[in-house]
This record gives structure tokens, C-alpha cells and sequence, in this order.
């Protein structure tokens, strides 16, 4: 049995955590973590555009997406094609008063540019234009309003394109918009015209997990239903097609499920994610395709319907999509409301937001023997269960069953600002103990990762003997190796380092698809000539890295023939909503169990055996 030691305090992964993290030495620099000792308010506007819709007029490749430049995260950037113009838009969710955009340009920045707003999608209006940008970070003071707001170039600094490492669009929000950001459609009897086979029933397209899809058969028109219970006053409709998508459809309401109305149509269906403003009623709903894409059917990996007055305001907020947070409202693996136990007692935050430690052993340990730790402070949550989090706090809190600083052990990544909570699970050094988070916005939206509800419910032997017959020979001994205080990752494991058995188990692979120069165990870790190529390492991983570009984001494709990372395939297989964090790029096409929730009220972080 190998001795279990503490991850190194080196950078493990690309996140919005990375600028803040370094290693699990923790940076505070607002006194008084733990007292009530309140902090002044900044007067600042609200930062409206982080974790929000954005999409682009183009992509330089897959690795650096629209969503990448309002992720919060200075590491990552869209990047557009080498022409003008190009444009990178934002769906606020809600009409919002703008008094403020920062861009934070890579060296490929706009000489000529505009700001511009809209309300529809369609008619835009000019806030800001220059034909000076100097690049770097610009601060540019507006007056403006629209639920939609764009950086819309006309004239490039260099023959590259328009990169954006952020786009931050600050204001004040709506109030009162009425259509919510809870899926009407989540886990509601689904039906269809046809099925491409058993493997993709209409279901798949309303449970909650962007790695199951609905498929139809190869012809047109094909049809996928929702019954949501009842007549709902219906906002908004977001698809995540999978490959095979529609150019032409509509969307379609019912009261009888035999007359239809249209509520939205299309000829020009682009596939990916859309989110569509829509204005009609109904208990049932469609899409109804008229035009395939492709030569195959319609398949759609979420099919999700907003209502008015469906939880938090603001408008349709499309998740999780291939970019996607794991939707606080359900989905595959998602535990009951009473495992976060009674929220309504958590008490108001001093700073920014409260943090709960809820015993999820099964009985296993007392609230005696459960400790948590952070910032130089270890305590059982028999005598502390709360934490009173301040702003500009980062790094790992560490959770212990048994006694502190024992063997039973693991921890959560964290970034808090003076409005958001940038928040993780991760399996990329090892599986320690069950945890999952519940984090829940003033708003009253939510959204939850980590173990799924039926891997808290089952012992710790049974995990141990699942993750040992669901992997393949060369991944078995990981359950053994640790056992019983956890399961290492593969590239932490000697059988996979140079000299160990399985020291060639990826290289070949790698060989193949352009990585001439890693060890296995670098190819896991993403080490190497990959810590700065993430596209190329989550191909690798994934098995993926052999297909087309535009197939190595797609989940179904994920982890379906050797050489592969097993390991991280079991690990988002009994996550909820499949979202882990199994190696250290595992962010790339939003597989990660990274989120970010502006406005934090609390969290819940439950810990199991």
C-alpha cells in the first residue's frame, strides 16, 4: 500500500481559480474570515456579463470559444477568424442600464471599434466607437441600455483576428422581467416521432446531462415533445444540438397536443447552443425539424423550456451546454433537497456569502469527527458548521473525517470576489471523500456538482469495488493502491510513470495524433509540451484527438475506445450532471465541475464517506 501524502502545491489545472490558487497556501486579504467584523461596501456598479450567453461571429478554432472572454478567467480567450468584421456578443438575460465596458485585449486587439446595445438581437444601437484602440485593457465609460450588447470590430491592429481575454460589461439590472431560469422541461414525459435507436430516446433530451441525446431517424420532418404538466406562459427555448442539427424548425406550443401555433421559426438554424426569446403558451411544446444539417436525423443533447414566473428572473439561461455549469434544478445524479438538510436556517452573510459543512456520512462518523480547514483555522462541524466567506478569499478549503489532518481527506477550489464565488470539486490528484456543493444566489437560482446523490447513498467498498470492475486491467490497481483512504489519479500512480508497467499505455496514441515528447503520466496530468496545448491534452484523455475538431467537444463521443482516462471517465460518470474535474484540463468543452454564480447568498458543501 502506498503512503498517502498531500498534493504538491503546484498549478494542477486551467481555471478561472488558476491567477488566485497557488498551491493550497491560502491568500486572504480581508481580515476577519471569521468574525463578524463587516467590511465597508465598494461603490461599484454590478458586473452584468460574467457566466452569460456569448456567442461570436467566428472562432479562430474550438480552444478559444465565445464563452471563454465571460468566464471571469484572464487564462482564456476568444479568438476570431483573420478578417473584418468580427463581433463577440453577450445576452445580459435582461434589459440592464451599461455605464461601463472593460476589454481586456490580447495582442490581437480592434484599432476601430464599436459598442453597441439591443433589446431584440436585431437592431442595434452605438454606446461607444473609436478608431484609435491602443489594445491591453481598455475602461470605457457608456451610457447605454439593452438586454444584448456587442464589441463589434471593423479594423484589426495585426493580420491576426480579434482576441478578447475578457469582456466585462457593468450596470445596473433589471428588476422584473419575469421569465425564469428554471427548466420547465427537466425530467417531463418526452415523446417523439422517431428514434434512431434505443440508445437515444426522447428522454435523454430532458434529464439534465448533456452526455445523453435524443436521436432521430434519417428523414424528414422529425418532431421532439415535452407535456410540462399544465399550460405554462412560455419565454424561452434553449437547444444543444449534437452534430446532427436542423437549418430549418419551429418551435411549437399545444393546449390539446393536436392543434400547434408556431411560436419561433427558422430557416437558418446554426446547431451548437441556441437560445431563442420566444413569446407563446401551451402545455405542450416541440421543435419540429423540417430540414436536416447533415445526412443523419435530429439529435439534441437538451431540449430546455423557461417560463414565466419558472424561479429566478432574467430571462433564459442556457445551461449546462457542452460549456456548461451543472443547473442547481436537477438533472442526472442530482441528490433530493433535503441532503443539503434545512437552508432556510443558514444565516445571512456578513460578507459575501455563508458557507454550511453538512455531514453526509451515513453514520459512519459523529459531526465530532468531521473537520473542515482553512486559512490556519481547523474545526469539527459539531463546533463550527458555518464559515462567514469575505471577498478576495482564494485557494482550498480541506475537509477530514476521523480526526484532523488524518489520512481521510480532500478539498474544494474556490475563488471569491466581491460578487461571485468561483467554485470546484476536482478528481485531478485523487479521490479522497464524497463531496458535493450547493451553491445558491441571492436571486434564488442555484446550481450543484460533485458526487451524484447514488454514490453518497452507496458504502465506501461498494465505490472502491465499482471503480475497480468498471475500469479496464490497467486502471484496476488504482482502487488498491491507497485503499482504503482513497483512489490516485492515474498520473500520480507509479504504474503509469516512466519505469512503471503501464509506462507506455498513451504514448503511442499520443504519437499519433502530434505529441512525440510525453511520458504517459504527463499525458494524464496534461504536463509537458501539453500544460500549454489543453485542446490537445482533453483530445488525448479522451480519446478523442483522432476526430475531426468540430466532433472532439461532443461528450457522446467521449472515452469510447482505448488508449483513454478511465479514470476521469468513471469520475464523470457518478458526478451529477457528468461534470468533473478528472484531469487538469477537463474544462475544455465545459466537462469541468467549475462554476461561477454571481450575487452568492450561500453554499452548502456536503461530505460523505
Amino acid at each position: 500500500m502506498l503512503l498517502v501524502q498531500r498534493p504538491p502545491g503546484r498549478p494542477r489545472r486551467r481555471s478561472r481559480l488558476r491567477a488566485l490558487v497557488a498551491a493550497a497556501v491560502v491568500t486572504v486579504t480581508t481580515a476577519g474570515l471569521l468574525t463578524a467584523a463587516s467590511m465597508q461596501a465598494e461603490a461599484a456598479p454590478t458586473l452584468l456579463s460574467q457566466g452569460k450567453a456569448t456567442t461570436a461571429s467566428s472562432l479562430e478554432s474550438a480552444a478559444f470559444p465565445a464563452s471563454n472572454a465571460t468566464d471571469g478567467n484572464t487564462g482564456t480567450r476568444w479568438s476570431s477568424a483573420f478578417s473584418d468584421p468580427q463581433w463577440l456578443e453577450v445576452d445580459l438575460g435582461a434589459s440592464a442600464s451599461i455605464t461601463q465596458v472593460v476589454l481586456q485585449w490580447e495582442a490581437a486587439y480592434a484599432t476601430a471599434f464599436q459598442i453597441q446595445t439591443s433589446n431584440d438581437n436585431t437592431t442595434w444601437t452605438t454606446i461607444y466607437s473609436t478608431t484609435t484602440g491602443t489594445g491591453g485593457t481598455q475602461t470605457l465609460n457608456t451610457s447605454g441600455s439593452g438586454r444584448y450588447i456587442r464589441m463589434y470590430g471593423t479594423t484589426r491592429a495585426t493580420p491576426y483576428g480579434y482576441s478578447l481575454w475578457e469582456f466585462q460589461v457593468y450596470g445596473t439590472p433589471a428588476t422584473g422581467s419575469g421569465c425564469g431560469t428554471t427548466d420547465a422541461a427537466l425530467n417531463m414525459p418526452a415523446t417523439a416521432s422517431s428514434v434512431e435507436n434505443a440508445s437515444y430516446p426522447a428522454s435523454a433530451a430532458v434529464d439534465g446531462n448533456t452526455g445523453t441525446r435524443w436521436s432521430s431517424a434519417f428523414s424528414d420532418p422529425q418532431w421532439l415533445e415535452v407535456d410540462l404538466g399544465g399550460t405554462q406562459s412560455i419565454c424561452g427555448v434553449t437547444l444543444i444540438w449534437e452534430a446532427a442539427y436542423a437549418t430549418a424548425f419551429q418551435i411549437q406550443t399545444s393546449n390539446d397536443n393536436a392543434t400547434w401555433t408556431s411560436i419561433y421559426s427558422t430557416t437558418t438554424g446554426t446547431g451548437g447552443t441556441q437560445t431563442l426569446n420566444t413569446s407563446g403558451s401551451g402545455r405542450y411544446i416541440r421543435m419540429y425539424g423540417t430540414t436536416r444539417a447533415t445526412a443523419y436525423g435530429y439529435s439534441l443533447w437538451e431540449f430546455k423550456v423557461f417560463t414565466t414566473g419558472g424561479g429566478s428572473t432574467g430571462g433564459p439561461s442556457p445551461s449546462p451546454s457542452p460549456t456548461g455549469t451543472g443547473g442547481g434544478g436537477g438533472g442526472t445524479g442530482a441528490p433530493p433537497a433535503s441532503f443539503w438538510g434545512d437552508t432556510s436556517t443558514i444565516p445571512a452573510a456578513t460578507h459575501v456569502l455563508e458557507v454550511k459543512i453538512t455531514n453526509q456520512t451515513n453514520g459512519q462518523y459523529p459531526d465530532s469527527q468531521v473537520y473542515w480547514s482553512f486559512n490556519g483555522q481547523t474545526a469539527s462541524i459539531a463546533q463550527q458548521q458555518y464559515i462567514d466567506m469575505p471577498a478576495n478569499s482564494a485557494g482550498r478549503m480541506y475537509f477530514y473525517l476521523g480526526q484532523p489532518n488524518g489520512q481521510y481527506y480532500d478539498f474544494i477550489e474556490f475563488t471569491v470576489g466581491s460578487t461571485f464565488i468561483n467554485v470546484d470539486t476536482t478528481r485531478v490528484d485523487r479521490f479522497g471523500l464524497k463531496l458535493a456543493l450547493l451553491v445558491h444566489s441571492h436571486d434564488g437560482s442555484q446550481q450543484q456538482v460533485g458526487e451524484s446523490y447514488p454514490v453518497f447513498q452507496e458504502s465506501r467498498s461498494q465505490t472502491f469495488s465499482r471503480f475497480q470492475s468498471s475500469v479496464p486491467t490497467e486502471f484496476k490497481q488504482l482502487a488498491t493502491d491507497q485503499a482504503p483512504y482513497g483512489i490516485p489519479s492515474p498520473g500520480n500512480d507509479p504504474a503509469f510513470q516512466p519505469g512503471g508497467q503501464y509506462a507506455n499505455y498513451m504514448t503511442s496514441y499520443a504519437a499519433a495524433n502530434g505529441d512525440t515528447s510525453d511520458t504517459t503520466a504527463q499525458i494524464f496530468g496534461c504536463g509537458g509540451t501539453l500544460s500549454g496545448n489543453p485542446t490537445l491534452c482533453a483530445g488525448l484523455n479522451r480519446h478523442v484527438a483522432q476526430l475531426p475538431s468540430a466532433q472532439q467537444s461532443i461528450p457522446g463521443n467521449f472515452y469510447q475506445a482505448a488508449p483513454a482516462n478511465y479514470y476521469a471517465k468513471f469520475w464523470h460518470q457518478n458526478a451529477i450532471n457528468g461534470l468533473q474535474y478528472g484531469f487538469p484540463y477537463d474544462d475544455d468543452a465545459g466537462q469541468s465541475s467549475d462554476i461561477s454564480v454571481n450575487n452568492p447568498q450561500y453554499m452548502v458543501v456536503a461530505v460523505g464517506w
